[in-house]
Formats: C-alpha cells, sequence, structure tokens
C-alpha cells in the first residue's frame, strides 16, 4: 500500500490514533502478559523483525508495528551500512494487524545481506530502528536447518528453563536458513500459569489472554503468533536466520480437514472452513511468506538454493480428504489435490539441482492415527500394496523414477521425535520407485511422544531413532529435536545431522549424488 501522508493521518485517526494494542511486550518472569497500554511518543517495532522466502537475489523483511506506520528498510553489504539504499515498504494497519513485509531485490547472491528496520508515524516521527541479517541463496556450500512443533501440549515460555533455548543452538550452526515443517504455533493448545514435572518440579509459563483459550476469532489466531515472539530466543533467531514456514494442523486444529464439522465443547465456532479462513490470515500476517502470483494464499512453492538445491514445500492440509481408515481405492483422492500433485511432479522432472527436498508435513511411512479408526497421515499401518491416501505418493514416486529424477529426500517434524527412515523398493510391496531417504526431526518446544510404527508399503527401514522416556515428555526433561542438512559445494555430498535440544549429534549420514 503505496499511501499518502495524509492517508496514513487518515488510518491512524480511524484506527483510535494512539490507544491500539502493543501485545509483544515480554515479561520478565511468568505471568499474564502486559495490558493495553496507552501509546505515546515514537512509533515502536513490537515483535522483533523477520526475514524468510530468501532467493539468490531477493528476500522478505516482517515486522510489526504498535500504531499506523510506514515500514522503511534500509539495506546493506556491510553491518556498518555505509552505501545502503532504503527501501520504503507498506503502510501497516490495523487491517493486517499491523503487520507488513518489504521485499528486497537486486541483492548479491551467496552473501550475507544487513538491513535495518524504522517506522515512521503519521506526523514523520520515526521509530528507533531494529537490525538482522540473512544470507542470501546461491552459496558455494549449502548448510540449514529444520524441525517443527512449537509450544504444544501446555509447554509454553519457562523464564526458569529458558524459554525456547533450542533457537539458540540452532543458531549456533550457523544456517542459511530454517525450514519449519509446521505446528508453528498451537492455536488449539491452552498455556496455563503452571504444569506438573515428573520429578515434582512446577514448570512455569508466560501466560497471555490470546493463550487462555482455543483460538477462533481472527484475533485469537493473531494472538497465538504474538505469543511466541514473546521469547526473546527466538526473536534473536529470526534477526540473522531467514525461514521457509509451512502449515501443518496446529495452526488451525489438531488433526483437521477441509470440511469437518466440530462436536468440541471448547469450540463455538463449529465449521472448520471458517476457523482455516481465519487461521490462513494470520498466518500470512505474521510470518514472513511470499506471496504466489495469482494465488495469494498458496502455501505451497519450491524454493531454490543454486545448483545444489531446489526445496519443494508442500500443503497436506488445505486439500486434505477427510480422516477415515484410509484403504480406499481413488487414485484422484489424497493429501495434496490434483493440482498440487501435478504441480509437484512437472517441478520435479524440471529441476536441475542435485538435491530436491520434498519438504512433507505429514510423513510418508509412519502410522499416525486419528482415533481408533481413522488416519491423520499417508500410511494407514498396512503392509500391502497402496490404498488410500498412498496412491497419491506412489504416483509421485514412480513418475519421477521413470523420468529419471534423482536427489529425492523427504523432511517432515509433525510425530514429536527424530528418526531416519531409508525406503527401498526391494523392501516395498511396490517395486517402482527410486531407493531414498525420510529424516525426521522435532519438537522444538512441545511434549516428545513416540516412535510411532512403520508401514511397509514403500519398504522403510529405521536407521536410527531417538524418542522419550514417556509421553508428552517436558522439554525440561529433553527429546526436544531439530536437524541439520550440509551439502557441500566441491563434492555435491549432502550430510544430514539428527541433534538435540543443545545441539549434540545424535546421529548423522552422508548421500552420495
Amino acid at each position: 500500500m503505496d499511501l499518502s501522508r495524509r492517508d496514513l493521518i487518515r488510518t491512524g485517526l480511524f484506527a483510535g490514533g494512539a490507544a491500539l494494542l502493543a501485545p509483544g511486550r515480554a515479561l520478565a518472569s511468568p505471568g499474564r502478559a502486559a495490558a493495553p497500554a496507552f501509546v505515546r511518543g515514537r512509533p515502536a517495532l513490537t515483535h522483533g523483525i523477520q526475514s524468510g522466502d530468501v532467493s539468490a537475489r531477493g528476500g522478505l523483511v516482517w515486522a510489526r508495528a504498535d500504531r499506523p506506520s510506514r515500514m522503511l528498510v534500509e539495506v546493506s553489504r556491510t553491518p556498518s551500512f555505509r552505501r545502503s539504499r532504503l527501501v520504503r515498504g507498506p503502510v501497516l494497519t490495523p487491517r493486517t494487524d499491523l503487520t507488513g513485509t518489504v521485499s528486497l531485490r537486486d541483492l548479491p547472491p551467496g552473501d550475507r545481506v544487513f538491513y535495518r528496520v524504522r517506522l515512521e508515524d503519521a506526523h514523520g516521527t520515526p521509530g528507533a530502528p531494529e537490525t538482522g541479517s540473512f544470507r542470501t541463496a546461491g552459496g558455494r556450500d549449502v548448510n540449514f536447518v529444520w524441525s517443527g512443533d512449537l509450544a504444544g501440549q501446555g509447554w509454553g515460555i519457562s523464564s526458569e528453563f529458558g524459554g525456547f533455548r533450542i533457537f539458540d543452538a540452532m543458531a549456533a550452526v550457523d544456517p542459511d536458513f530454517f525450514l519449519c515443517s509446521g505446528d508453528t504455533i498451537y492455536a488449539d493448545g491452552v498455556i496455563p500459569a503452571t504444569q506438573a514435572l515428573p520429578d515434582g518440579r512446577v514448570w512455569r509459563n508466560v501466560t497471555t489472554e490470546a493463550k487462555s483459550k482455543v483460538a477462533e476469532t481472527l484475533a485469537e489466531y493473531r494472538g497465538q503468533y504474538a505469543y511466541n515472539l514473546l521469547d526473546e530466543n527466538l526473536r534473536r533467531f529470526n534477526s540473522r536466520v531467514a525461514q521457509v514456514n509451512q502449515w501443518d494442523d496446529h495452526e488451525v486444529r489438531n488433526n483437521w480437514y477441509p470440511g469437518q464439522l466440530l462436536d468440541d465443547p471448547r469450540y463455538t465456532e463449529k465449521r472448520v472452513d471458517v476457523l482455516a479462513a481465519r487461521a490462513a490470515q494470520a498466518f500470512h500476517e505474521w510470518l514472513p511468506i511470499e506471496r504466489v502470483h495469482g494465488d495469494g494464499d498458496r502455501v505451497y512453492r519450491k524454493r531454490s538454493y543454486g545448483p545444489l538445491l531446489d526445496v519443494f514445500v508442500l500443503d497436506m492440509r488445505t486439500y486434505k480428504d477427510p480422516n477415515g481408515p484410509n484403504r480406499y481405492a481413488d487414485p484422484e483422492r489424497g493429501l495434496l489435490g490434483t493440482r498440487q500433485r501435478e504441480w509437484l511432479k512437472r517441478e520435479l522432472a524440471a529441476s536441475r539441482a542435485t538435491w530436491k527436498i520434498i519438504a512433507n508435513d505429514l510423513p510418508l511411512g509412519i502410522v499416525v492415527p486419528d482415533g481408533p479408526t481413522a488416519q491423520e497421515g499417508v500410511a494407514q499401518g498396512d503392509d500391502g500394496a497402496p490404498l488410500g491416501r498412498e496412491l497419491e505418493f506412489a504416483d509421485i514416486l514412480r513418475t519421477a523414477h521413470r523420468r529419471g529424477v534423482t536427489g529425492i529426500v523427504f523432511l517432515t517434524a509433525d510425530v514429536h521425535y527424530t528418526a531416519a527412515h531409508h525406503y527401498d523398493p526391494a523392501r516395498a510391496a511396490i517395486g517402482d520407485f527410486t531407493p531414498f531417504w525420510e529424516f525426521v526431526s522435532g519438537p522444538l518446544n512441545a511434549g516428545a511422544f513416540g516412535p510411532n510404527p512403520l508401514d511397509g508399503t514403500f519398504g522403510p527401514r529405521a536407521e536410527f531413532v531417538a524418542a522419550p522416556p514417556h509421553a508428552n515428555t517436558s522439554p525440561a526433561e529433553g527429546s526436544q529435536f531439530f536437524g541439520q542438512v550440509t551439502i557441500d559445494g566441491a563434492t555435491r555430498a549432502m550430510t544430514v545431522r539428527l541433534r538435540d535440544l543443545d545441539g549434540r549429534v545424535l546421529w548423522e549420514k552422508t548421500l552420495t549424488p
């Protein structure tokens, strides 16, 4: 929105001028977040700064204001900001919850870029800047991390535990970007003031009004993202590592699918389609995600990182069929929908990158039930020929094999433990695919579970598993995980490391191209 100053003043007056919410004020100790305050003085950034969907020549920078303000971004190749250039961004208004992004273009490939964000209110008053950086794609080597599942099962921000401290461990490996494999929030998860630990200690959470109930309204969905950004570790990480975000179920509610009608007494709005629309708006407002031309709310997309890597981010929620026994024989049904499925087959065949990462928010061979008879994911526990949603992925794998596509690796989260699975047609119920790996990691700060059984249809074998000693293990007890992928520019070999909460390597494997 390229508004004039007169429009900006009018917007400010319409929004109530200075009397706006500032939900991002961090607390020094557990308790409920600060109440709305009368905003005075200079405009302020409320939730840190973020970058995302970076390419070789560009990237997005995100911010949120405490009042209607214009977003201004300086960009430079040096931290001193000598020879910087200024990019005038949009006016941040209540229409987007005072959030917005600036697209930076004409950047040097394979280099660290420094940016500085500040706000300017309707009267031309500047706010204090915040500085961040990210690395553009196209470097000689590639190094990134992935995980998912943040603030689930009531395990929120605990000052005594150190907050979301796994983000400091991820930052320590200096990644080019962070692939968040979904469950970026737990919109259906209440954060209580305290939770009991098995050893008699008490876990104390920072709490907010938005996290006191399940999210139903747009404001409540927005408040889920605001809560996570109260954590200093996450904000610090966001300021120096670009993100690639996908969504899973908890951005809306547990195990949701289109057309679902709820019988959950916690919800007054029973139509999941209504909840999903509000959740999607908050997801795109509060995360730095590049809009797909002509299809602005689309989550599935490809991110290219030069000749070594293409990342295919899937959306296994928006087009999903209802959860049931998952034993049907209709190849047109599934998790991706026809349009996304054909897009993936086409883009895999067209890719010239050495490695093709498929970011699947639901794992391929792990059985993930939804109650006693229904299935949530791809597999249904039948080791025989593909049925149900397996037909969809059998088609994708078969097509890739026949077109000579190599270098496919799946990365996922969702199940709250970490594992390495190798898939081979010699062990499978079908033989028309090329062997591949699927690596699992997570959670970031949530209850740990598992391990789940494997379905033998595609011939998986567990090469490594690290799971908690009991269900819903707290972050204080460990069993929080992330994965790291490095690709050597000289040999093109990919090394995958599965790491724990403190960054210790639990298992690693080098794959040759």
